[in-house]
């Protein structure tokens, strides 16, 4: 039996659903449809299980595209407290992490329950799991209104209007996968290169060899790459190195571009080791006044080249400048990303070029609309990629 809709949503994420919510708000007949057996994993997982569901201090500077405009106009229609609201008027508790990061006080199933429950007050139709087989366009001889004919193993299902929700490629673990640009490579609209991004970074073995028996140490430093510099802590692992400063940068890096990491960023180190150049401590001991005795012991190994357990008043103040620098410089050069398993996000996707910033309506195929990650809009870490999903979600579903 063929359904009729007027928009089908294919992706029950938290872009689609809120696509679907705003839809169904306007009396449009909305299907929403997705091969997960369960919704919205990507939200449950999310903020270690309480959902980091917006940030308030969303700007479009916190967003990576090719064109770092075209977010603008989605982010100022529907704002961080727009969502608050929603979210409060839910009963839902939450709480300032840092940096404007709110949390849910209890866990991120009360959004899924949130999104679930407004998607059914607006008369959603839910297709859960459902696997979309073949996508086509409706010849407008056949239907003056044209549309899209989609067969699914529950059957086929026409709409006017077809927006696609289906994220990108980071967590395939949990359903991830390339639908989306699919779709938009079958009716011609251009795909930005894709990467991993909001990724650990690996070293080879024998760069890291000094650090790989030190996971879980944790640095407060500020790590640069490509002009972008962030302040937040940087955490070893065993293949290299993670943590919110390294996962920030990670969305800039590129292979073979070094980053230069200052590990004292609250101090003057060549005047502070000045100031110590007559003591007789080693230097990784004199370092972990500041940093972690293990890390200061095995970075004096790998960064120093000169023999790292002399006193520090047998360093010349040359060699004392030299180190200086290297603190407030450490300068690796990761060998990869821990790829789009450990990824948060994908970097890259459905050129907005392509895209109505209003509408977020392809202008090549009307009543084609990209919503969320699988488009070219990438944010910072600290919950700016959700407020994407929330207002471009709601910006499509305005007009489909």
């Amino acid at each position: 039996m063929k359904l009729e809709k007027e928009v089908v949503v294919i992706g029950a994420g938290a872009a689609g659903m809120m696509c679907a919510i705003e839809a169904g708000k306007r009396g449009r007949s909305v299907m929403l449809l997705d091969h997960a057996s369960k919704l919205a994993e990507k939200i449950r997982i999310s903020g270690g299980g309480r959902c980091n569901f917006t940030n308030l201090y969303t700007k479009p500077e916190n967003f990576l595209s090719h064109n770092s405009h075209f977010c603008r106009s989605a982010l100022a229609r529907f704002t961080p407290q727009n969502f608050v609201t929603l979210v409060e008027t839910h009963g839902i508790r939450y709480h300032e992490k840092k940096l404007g990061q709110l949390f849910c006080d209890g866990s991120s199933q009360q959004i899924i329950d949130l999104l679930r429950y407004e998607c059914d007050a607006a008369g959603v139709e839910w297709q859960m799991p459902c696997r979309v087989t073949n996508t086509s366009r409706i010849d407008v001889a056949m239907a003056p209104t044209g549309g899209f004919m989609l067969e699914t193993d529950r059957g086929a299902v026409t709409a006017h209007s077809l927006v696609i929700a289906t994220g990108g490629l980071s967590i395939p673990q949990i359903g991830a996968s390339s639908f989306g640009y699919g779709i938009a490579t079958q009716f011609g609209i251009t795909i930005t290169p894709l990467r991993p991004a909001l990724v650990p970074l690996v070293f080879a073995p024998e760069q890291f060899s000094s650090f790989s028996e030190l996971p879980g140490v944790a640095i407060d430093a500020i790590v640069s790459c490509n002009a972008a510099c962030f302040r937040e802590n940087l955490l070893l692992t065993h293949r290299g190195l993670s943590g919110p400063a390294i996962l920030q940068v990670s969305s800039y890096w590129q292979p073979g571009v070094p980053l230069h990491i200052n590990l004292l960023p609250n101090l003057d180190a060549a005047a502070w080791l000045s100031a110590h150049r007559h003591s007789p401590s080693l230097l990784p001991n004199l370092l972990a006044q500041y940093l972690p005795r293990r890390f200061a012991q095995a970075w004096c190994e790998a960064a120093v080249q000169s023999q790292p357990a002399r006193p520090i008043n047998q360093h010349s103040e040359t060699e004392l400048k030299q180190i200086a620098t290297r603190l407030h410089n450490w300068e690796v050069t990761p060998s990869g990303t821990a790829g789009y398993k450990k990824a948060e996000v994908t970097l890259g996707g459905v050129d907005t070029r392509e895209l109505s910033s209003k509408t977020m309506e392809t202008k090549k195929i009307p009543g084609l609309y990209f919503v969320g990650e699988v488009v070219d809009v990438t944010g910072h870490l600290g919950g700016f990629n959700f407020q994407w999903a929330w207002a471009s979600g709601y910006a499509a579903g305005q007009f489909v």
